[in-house]
């Protein structure tokens, strides 16, 4: 996946002790977003705005908040998580890359 004409925040966003770190990026279109690795290991994060997950390399498995479903998610693959709410995200083995497009 690869985004053009975006204006790229250099610091990084840095969750669980260095374990998920993220930058933010804002497409010519004004949509935010945030580009991503998320270590081994099992982390919650809660959501503003509803969010669209798209992992481009890895896996992970997802708990949205209010389900009681655990999903598995490979690189090809999204997910959406309502406003308001949050998710579980799992990863074991190898990093997990991501997109978070908020929509």
């Amino acid at each position: 996946m690869e985004f053009r004409n975006v204006t790229a925040h250099a610091k990084a966003n840095v969750y669980f002790d260095g374990k998920v770190v993220s930058h933010a990026i804002v497409t010519a279109s004004g949509e935010k977003k945030t580009l991503g690795v998320i270590l081994p290991g099992s982390y919650h994060f809660g959501t503003d705005a509803p969010e669209l997950m798209e992992i481009v390399g890895g896996k992970c498995t997802h708990l949205v908040d209010g389900t009681e479903e655990v999903i598995a998610t490979e690189a090809g693959s999204s997910f959406n998580v309502p406003g308001k709410s949050g998710f579980t995200i799992t990863v074991a083995g190898e990093p997990c890359h991501y997109v978070c497009s908020f929509l």
